[in-house]
């Protein structure tokens, strides 16, 4: 499966060739997230999948990639091409990327 590395979307972000999807559940999204993510909680995918954006990548996030890792999963068994694992989640994009960013 492709995975991202946090380095690989900083990167990739300033040129918004990608959307990302933030798995996690709502009292996690609101301590901290990356601006401009979608937010849409693992348990409620298979419910709002057909909402998401298919004409760009999606870079999916958790907290540490393993409940991105299973949604990456279920997007590319439903059709969608472009679905990669942000690896580490959002607490190797706090503690790499962006050290401002709350963790927990």
């Amino acid at each position: 499966m492709n995975e991202l590395a946090v380095e690989q979307l900083a990167l990739r972000l300033p040129t918004a060739d990608c959307r990302l999807l933030d798995v996690r559940e709502a009292w996690e999204f609101a301590l901290c997230h990356i601006p401009g993510s979608l937010h849409v909680p693992l348990g409620e995918l298979p419910a709002r999948a057909a909402g998401l954006p298919r004409d760009q990548p999606l870079v999916v996030i958790c907290h540490h990639g393993v409940r991105s890792r299973a949604a990456q999963q279920y997007l590319l068994e439903q059709g969608w091409s472009a679905v990669f694992n942000l690896t580490g989640g959002i607490d190797a994009w706090a503690r790499e990327v962006d050290p401002a960013m709350v963790t927990y």
